[in-house]
């Protein structure tokens, strides 16, 4: 393989395509992930307004959904996509199956973090008075941020990986270079080249998205005018 002009535009274009196709999704993901992971831990049996029906109902849906393999979904909403893009290859088409696959996963990843959060700040800021959504917005988010920027970068690299399947639908991207040319073509200089890229984007993942410091947070109950401070956890 030559790595000419033409060589390496293709691989830029691709960059920029996977870099595209990974940012869109993982934002429109996180749009429907969290919400779905704040329900699921509100409603809980042990949640801040536990409706277990509800909970077991939404449960079953993700969990449905996380089953099926990427590679699966992609062809089995093929119509689904036409439908929303006009078209079923390219970058662009990509993005409704990768939403559909890895917003599931975010909501349990999303889950997973707010469950960390010490229940004995969650019944401090309830005995202030604060409200659900005081519960939510002002205890639960900023006293998960540090696991929530880890299972963002864990997110976001499994979205990568996702893009990268669709390449053998012509979804675009480095994906796509890999298994054109690095497959059907036998050319093994390519297929490094587009790994060594991929390796570079996840370790940037890791180091945009590595864990931050503990969140300092004022409660201010709506039946008291009392003020409280916690800070990683803890109440000061």
């Amino acid at each position: 393989m030559e790595l000419n002009a033409v060589t390496i535009e293709m691989l830029k274009d691709g960059t920029i395509e996977t870099l595209y196709m990974v940012a869109l999704s993982s934002a429109l993901s996180y749009l429907i992930g969290i919400p779905l992971g704040i329900l699921l831990i509100v409603t809980d049996k042990d949640g801040i307004r536990p409706v277990p029906a509800f909970n077991r109902i939404l449960g079953l849906v993700i969990n449905l959904l996380r089953s099926i393999p990427f590679i699966i979904l992609l062809i089995m909403i093929l119509p689904l996509t036409k439908l929303i893009v006009g078209k079923v290859t390219g970058a662009n088409a990509v993005v409704v199956p990768l939403v559909l696959s890895a917003s599931p996963y975010i909501a349990r990843m999303v889950e997973s973090s707010l469950k960390e959060v010490n229940a004995g700040v969650i019944e401090a800021a309830k005995s202030m008075g604060a409200s659900t959504m005081q519960i939510i917005w002002k205890v639960l988010l900023p006293e998960a941020k540090p696991s929530l920027l880890v299972g963002a970068a864990i997110s976001i690299t499994t979205i990568l990986g996702y893009s990268t399947m669709a390449g053998y639908a012509g979804g675009g991207g480095l994906g796509d270079i890999a298994i054109r040319y690095g497959y059907y073509r036998y050319e093994e200089e390519m297929m490094l080249i587009t790994v060594v890229l991929l390796v570079i984007i996840v370790q940037l993942i890791q180091i945009g998205f590595g864990r931050g410091p503990d969140t300092k947070l004022i409660i201010q109950g709506a039946a008291a005018p009392k003020t409280i401070i916690i800070r990683g956890g803890q109440e000061l």
